[in-house]
């Protein structure tokens, strides 16, 4: 037992640090070793291992991301960023549009891949007007973050949850996209505010520049009204038919990947093969630890203690300081297995805004917020941890509360 809670602890330790300290090893090579030592020691039989990983989750993670991969072969992505870009408005204005197109996009196309691929395309706008890229990064990226949580398709996170623990569609986004939508402009005001004066770029000139994404992947209007139509089939199959989910999100991948004009493996490179096998390592990892029963005492004694997951508020609170201290993703993994009110959507409302609103307090509180890092670091721009935290702080400060009063009165 000794060594299986030292594995879990390893693991959730690289999640926190974003990999092992001296190693070259980063979070989904922790998870996938915190699993494959959870065998070599004992800790879970390979067969009970392949057992745990819930493959109706990574299903509809894996379909999901295929649809979300369309709009960005289809090049849905850089003719929403050549609009943006055209647009003769204010830097604060421009402000406003990309954190409303960052919110609405993730809610239906996941935080994640909205980030991964819109990070460029940002740097081409800003970089193209002059403009200082990071507070449009940072309003894009608190805005993709708390527009996730609108959807239960709007994080990997959320869908995994909703698979769990038998959420609807319409019923989580009842309670979640008021509080969502509101988020918005409070992340506008909180970046405007703290970048007043410093809207311009004042880095020399000699900086890597991204590429021209703009133009480096055609609009197809065919493609694009493909992937939006088998969208919109998929949401509305979610909120009105009884058949899984996960079937329901691989047939819409099916159908996608049947193209004449882009090849199935463009489309697939799109999907996030690092986050499935991450996903998958710590399904193995938190089956191992369980099986101690450690688990199961400490929320008994939780519990005990006046704390219990069981209610929306509590778990509101609990969820959104674990994902502060693992990342949102590996804290909803945490915690789902020992979570009981099944198809309580108010339940749901409370860990899809615990998670993403705290996610903007620091970089790696969610994978959104480590890829805008990760990727402005390559084009010359740092954005430290201290620069990060400084307006995520205030922005999930006035989010939490804000929702928290939500979750009181519905």
């Amino acid at each position: 037992m000794d060594l299986t809670i030292l594995i879990f602890l390893l693991v959730y330790l690289a999640m926190a640090l974003g990999g092992l300290p001296g190693l070259k090893v980063d979070r989904t090579g922790a998870a996938i070793i915190g699993a494959l030592a959870m065998m070599t020691a004992g800790s879970i039989d390979p067969k009970a291992a392949w057992d745990s990983i819930d493959y109706s989750s990574i299903g509809m993670l894996f379909g999901l991301m295929v649809v979300s991969a369309a709009f960005v072969v289809s090049g849905f992505y850089g003719w929403t960023a050549r609009k943006v870009a055209a647009a003769s408005v204010s830097p604060r204005a421009l402000l406003a549009i990309l954190i409303v197109v960052g919110g609405l996009l993730a809610a239906f196309l996941t935080n994640d891949v909205v980030a991964v691929a819109m990070t460029p395309l940002l740097m081409s706008i800003t970089l193209s007007r002059k403009l200082n890229p990071i507070p449009f990064l940072l309003g894009f990226c608190f805005a993709a973050n708390a527009g996730a949580s609108g959807t239960i398709i709007g994080s990997p996170q959320n869908m995994i949850a909703a698979q769990k623990l038998n959420l609807s569609f319409a019923g989580v986004s009842e309670i979640t996209a008021v509080p969502a939508l509101l988020s918005l402009p409070i992340i506008w005001i909180v970046v405007s505010w703290l970048y007043r004066g410093r809207w311009q770029l004042t880095q020399s000139a000699d900086k890597k520049r991204p590429v021209d994404e703009l133009a480096s992947t055609p609009f197809s209007v065919g493609e694009t009204a493909k992937a939006v139509l088998v969208a919109l089939a998929v949401v509305i199959a979610f909120i009105f038919s009884p058949w899984p989910r996960e079937l329901i999100a691989l047939t819409a991948a099916g159908l996608l990947l049947l193209s004449r004009r882009v090849s199935s493996r463009d489309m697939l490179k799109e999907v996030d093969g690092d986050l499935l096998l991450l996903i998958m390592g710590l399904f193995v990892v938190n089956a191992a630890v369980s099986a101690t029963g450690l688990p199961q005492r400490l929320l008994a004694q939780l519990a005990h203690g006046g704390i219990d997951l069981d209610q929306p508020f509590t778990l509101f609170w609990v969820s959104s300081i674990v994902s502060n201290i693992v990342g949102n993703n590996p804290a909803v993994m945490m915690l789902v297995p020992y979570l009981h009110s099944q198809g309580n959507a108010q339940y749901g409302a409370a860990l899809s805004l615990g998670t993403h609103f705290s996610s903007n307090l620091v970089v790696f509180g969610s994978l959104a917020g480590i890829i805008m890092v990760e990727r402005a670091k390559d084009y010359g721009f740092t954005i430290s941890f201290a620069e990060f935290s400084k307006a995520g702080a205030i922005v999930t400060v006035l989010t939490m509360a804000m929702a928290a009063i939500w979750l009181l009165i519905v």
